[in-house]
């Protein structure tokens, strides 16, 4: 079947269409992107402004005249942190299907953890053991670990790239001070997390997913031989320590030029880069693997399994 998944997130509206046979690896049909960088229309009181509302709508309306021109037979469609907690987001999303004709589901910040840690465990297979997974999205930082597919913890903290970039980094670029007090913050944020999940797991292998940790992957890491011919992404936490300094001195128009730092991450690039940072000296993690799947491939593999 012609599955296709609509993932209205803090940064994007993201769909991508994908063929899916029960057993078969899901092949990768269409996509359509539109950047929202949802966090900057947010009001005080933590509602979504009429022009994000706006912004929305016309970028769900996009993605799903692309779905009905591809074929569909399916369309998942689920939103994740920067709705779920506005304090209109079921209004919006009651607009959203009333306009546009598209129920949303929301998921929770632990199931956005869990079902990416599936798509991660069946990226890596059963002979990677043991996994610590991190994934950092616009709003919400998703953290599991475990051997099975299943995870044995699960957790979403407030510490997205997007959040953290309008909290704590309010200039261009940021200062010192900034990144110094964002640091902090991640670090006593983590710390509970850390302890909540009763200390540091042991795990055989570290592995990032999410467009944030992809683009630092291809800006400071490496790449070493996988399975079969693919090459494993490889990002040491040095190489990130490095990097950041200088990545915090460039204006945001000027970050694209970079390898690996595309438009639609380029102003909550350096935060993203602290939280991961951070992310990976609580869990004393030198080093990370970068898995391509994510949440939207873990929702097409749940979906596959039940037509099993």
């Amino acid at each position: 079947m012609r599955l296709g998944v609509l993932d209205v997130g803090s940064n994007t509206v993201h769909l991508l269409v994908v063929d899916a046979h029960p057993g078969a690896r899901p092949i990768p049909a269409a996509s359509h992107k539109a950047v929202l960088r949802l966090m900057r229309y947010l009001d005080d009181d933590g509602s979504i402004s009429q022009e994000g509302v706006d912004a929305i709508l016309d970028a769900v309306r996009e993605a799903s005249a692309v779905a009905k021109e591809s074929g569909i037979d399916e369309l998942l469609a689920f939103a994740t942190s920067a709705i779920r907690e506005a304090t209109n987001g079921a209004e919006v999303l009651a607009l959203i299907e009333e306009a546009a004709g598209i129920h949303l589901d929301v998921l929770s910040g632990a199931d956005e953890a869990r079902i990416t840690f599936l798509a991660v465990r069946r990226w890596y297979g059963w002979s990677a053991g043991r996994i610590l997974l991190f994934d950092i999205g616009g709003g919400s930082l998703e953290i599991a670990h475990g051997g099975d597919e299943v995870p044995d913890h699960a957790r979403s903290v407030p510490l997205g790239a997007g959040r953290s970039t309008i909290e704590y980094l309010s200039t261009d670029p940021p200062t010192d001070e900034q990144v110094d007090a964002l640091r902090a913050h991640a670090r006593s944020v983590l710390r509970s997390t850390v302890e909540q999940i009763g200390g540091i797991p042991e795990v055989d292998h570290v592995v990032g997913s999410s467009k944030t940790i992809r683009s630092l992957a291809r800006l400071a890491g490496s790449t070493e031989e996988g399975v079969g011919s693919e090459e494993r992404s490889i990002l040491k936490l040095s190489r990130l320590d490095d990097w950041i300094p200088r990545l915090a001195k460039i204006p945001a128009d000027a970050r694209p030029n970079l390898p690996g730092i595309t438009a639609d991450r380029t102003f909550q690039i350096v935060a993203g880069a602290v939280v991961l940072s951070e992310t990976m000296r609580a869990f004393k993690a030198k080093t990370l693997e970068v898995s391509p799947w994510a949440l939207r491939e873990g929702l097409i593999l749940r979906r596959i399994d039940r037509l099993s």
